[in-house]
């Protein structure tokens, strides 16, 4: 199975930008895309053909939101929005969606912001994302969890780490909920199979930082420690252009 992640940053912009072409490729068993910024109509209803699309929109209209694009051959059992806090719920920021081997948890987490002015906000959704992913245990199935986290975790995972030591997405807290995350039964499939590495997935619009790759890797796939050893490949595209992240992909035995 092949699943890929991408933070589009605008859907439309990619569909008009004819970036598309790569959402609608076979080869991929399930996409997951965060911050769409459309609601689900009956454009989105066909956008994706034979696929089946599960939206979770923000209630403000152009912001955030997240969609899970699953083949035919994919039925899911079951699909919940939200992690439980009404206030983050209503930005759209996480999609689950339940297979008959295992859950896919499809993930925009909040950004702190430039002048930590959402600190509080990520700090709320740092905590009931854990909570969140806790109750997930009782269904007793291996966890997936894939999007735009808005943290580097390591050092490694920022070209210029010592510099952003205190800004937003390498804070202290955030990093820290990384490692939570992965002390919860968790395996960053990237990291775990190139631990010396040097990838990113999000670089800056300006002074043609993507060229020069100067980035950060705030996208990742996070496998339950179940699978891992089922984990064949994990890879960033950064050839795929349209927004300022790419994508990042898994193809594991399941």
């Amino acid at each position: 199975m092949r699943i890929t992640s991408w933070n589009v940053n605008g859907l439309r912009s990619i569909i008009k930008g004819k970036y598309d072409s790569w959402l609608y490729e076979s080869e991929y068993d399930v996409i997951c895309l965060q911050e769409v910024k459309m609601q689900e109509d009956l454009l989105t209803s066909s956008m994706f053909h034979s696929k089946s699309a599960y939206w979770n929109s923000a209630i403000k209209s152009g912001y955030s939101g997240v969609t899970t694009i699953v083949n035919p051959s994919l039925v899911p059992i079951s699909i919940s929005k939200g992690i439980g806090d009404s206030k983050l719920d209503n930005e759209g920021r996480v999609l689950t969606t339940e297979f008959k081997s295992f859950i896919l948890v499809n993930v925009y987490a909040p950004h702190s912001h430039r002048k930590l002015l959402r600190l509080e906000e990520k700090e709320i959704f740092i905590r009931k994302f854990v909570f969140f992913i806790s109750n997930l245990r009782k269904f007793n199935k291996p966890i997936i969890i894939v999007g735009d986290l808005n943290v580097a975790h390591q050092e490694i995972d920022v070209f210029h780490f010592k510099s952003n030591e205190k800004n937003a997405g390498f804070l202290p807290q955030e990093r820290q909920w990384m490692t939570n995350l992965l002390s919860m039964g968790f395996v960053d499939a990237f990291r775990f199979l190139y631990p010396e590495k040097k990838e990113y997935s999000w670089w800056g619009l300006m002074h043609d930082l993507r060229e020069r790759n100067i980035g950060w890797r705030i996208d990742y796939i996070l496998v339950d420690n179940i699978l891992k050893d089922k984990i064949k490949d994990c890879f960033y595209s950064k050839e795929q252009f349209g927004s300022d992240h790419c994508p990042v992909s898994i193809d594991i035995d399941i």
